[in-house]
């Protein structure tokens, strides 16, 4: 039996924590905050309950697997999971706007050719089977293993984009590989290009800098569909937790790690704020790349041949702008669970929010509006919880926590002016969503990203490897990366299967190459 240290007590950190538990380790795990769960929380308060985190679970056969792993019971048997359908609503600039089936491709075709014209369906069916050819390829080496030895194969952009015809029928190749680029050239029309952009921007992607296997991410949406739990995405973490502590994982929250303790060149435990130091065989860091660092003083978690991770990556990726709203009156029961309003100007919006000051969010962004039929989520059934969020930047003005929430219909004491206009903003765009949603404001609260959160996309092909993650194997022994900035990346899918890996490595040795 191995003494292993986790810090931190994200999705990812409590997915490795159970295996290795399980596995027969003492596993004990250090949270600096006050509760576990990492980005997925929830806010309450007066009978309400908000998700600020991912509002859906995608590929819920990651966290099925985890609990059948772990224990007897199943996950269904814990949290009670339904799909979602349609998966989401899409509102266009134009006014234009489609609900898209869950996981059902001829659905979503037919609701295409219904909404956006004939063929349009036809376009996006065919963009989708070259997104399957980039997932077939790329979906064990960035989900089910280890992070290769020579990632920069992994550099070659899996996306098999069409050429491009020119004069006289001769074919040359499509020069813009991007996202953007198969988008304007494969979808043609600004709607379609619209709704694939807007998978890349859920995740903190720049669509014009991403690479064309970001295809693969409406792919897993709408192949595997999209998942609720009742209680919201937070109900997902506190089974795991339950599942950790029935497993005898020990958690000790408000404890600070200031520095992964190494001996005799192998990482040896870790040092708490209060001056303690805790003895482990193996330390496992649920903490963002730049942490890592910090922990062990200034010395880098990785080698110079491995992926290095991005030390500006967090000043680039955007954070997400959360406004949390009670309602008056009840949940109409043909409103959707999701939409996703479009902004009026994407090139706008992509400037504002990956081009301009930190904090930023153009007149009328992206907003995406939660409104799931979960009593959970409410006081009563004459009464409504709606999210609404949008990307910013994680540094500025808008990532100033507001210093209190109140009852009032135009706002909530504590906001800022510039957040204050922010959710003005998002609230008037959301009626598109939630027709005369104003009317129906009881109270809002704006639940911005700490400074410097992020959201950690999934890891990516192509770009020469550029939007890949640092391997969970650092190059000190005894030392293990885990969580949404290490591979295989962010969103919960992925947290779950780092964990996956991280106990694999652990439990079979460092050249374990995952399981079949």
């Amino acid at each position: 039996m191995a003494r292993i240290a986790v810090i931190g007590a994200g999705m990812g950190a409590m997915a490795a924590a159970a295996r290795l538990a399980v596995a027969g380790h003492r596993v004990a795990v250090y949270e600096r905050g006050t509760t576990y769960g990492g980005a997925v929380r929830r806010f309450e308060r007066a009978g309400f309950g908000f998700d600020t985190g991912p509002g859906l679970l995608h590929l819920p056969a990651v966290y099925r697997d985890l609990f059948v792993k772990t224990g007897r019971e199943p996950l269904e048997s814990v949290v009670e999971l339904s799909q979602v359908d349609p998966a989401a609503r899409h509102v266009f600039a134009d006014g234009s706007a489609v609900s898209l089936p869950n996981a059902s491709r001829a659905g979503v075709l037919a609701a295409l050719d219904g909404a956006l014209g004939a063929g349009a369906g036809e376009r996006w069916s065919a963009f989708l089977g070259r997104a399957r050819d980039a997932w077939d390829r790329t979906r064990r080496p960035l989900l089910e293993e280890p992070l290769w030895p020579d990632w920069q194969v992994l550099g070659r952009d899996p996306y098999p984009a069409l050429p491009k015809r020119g004069l006289f029928g001769r074919r040359k190749p499509v020069t813009d590989a991007s996202l953007a680029g198969i988008a304007a050239h494969e979808l043609k029309d600004p709607r379609l290009a619209a709704l694939l952009e807007s998978y890349a921007l859920a995740y903190g992607f720049d669509p014009r800098t991403a690479p064309a296997s970001a295809a693969v991410l409406p792919y897993m949406e709408q192949t595997f569909g999209s998942w609720y739990p009742r209680g919201g995405i937070r109900a997902l973490a506190d089974a795991l937790y339950e599942r950790c502590l029935a497993r005898k994982v020990e958690f000790t929250f408000g404890a600070e790690v200031t520095r992964v303790v190494e001996a005799d060149g192998r990482a040896a435990g870790v040092e708490l704020r209060d001056g303690g130091v805790v003895e482990a065989d193996t330390v496992v860091a649920g903490v963002a790349p730049q942490r890592l660092t910090a922990l062990l003083k200034g010395a880098e978690p990785w080698g110079a041949d491995d992926v290095r991770p991005d030390a500006d990556a967090h000043r680039r990726t955007p954070g997400r702008f959360t406004v949390a709203l009670a309602l008056r009156g009840p949940r109409p029961a043909d409103a959707v669970h999701r939409t996703v309003v479009h902004a009026a100007d994407r090139a706008a919006e992509l400037g504002t929010l990956f081009g301009a000051g930190p904090g930023a969010l153009c007149e009328r962004p992206t907003v995406t509006v939660l409104r799931p039929d979960d009593p959970a989520s409410r006081p009563d059934d004459g009464h409504e919880a709606v999210t609404l969020s949008a990307a910013i930047a994680p540094y500025g003005e808008l990532a100033v926590p507001p210093t209190a929430v109140t009852d009032g219909d135009s706002g909530a004491a504590g906001e800022t002016a510039a957040q204050a206009a922010a959710a003005d903003r998002l609230v008037a765009a959301a009626e598109a969503a939630v027709p005369g949603l104003r009317e129906r404001v009881l109270w809002r609260a704006v639940l911005p990203p700490a400074e410097g959160e992020a959201i950690p996309g999934p890891a990516l092909a192509g770009a020469g490897g550029r939007f890949l993650r640092p391997a969970n194997r650092t190059r000190i022994p005894g030392l293990y990366a885990v969580g949404g900035w290490t591979h295989p990346g962010g969103g919960l899918a992925h947290a779950g299967m780092s964990g996956a890996l991280v106990a694999g490595l652990i439990v079979n040795g460092d050249d374990w190459r995952g399981s079949e």
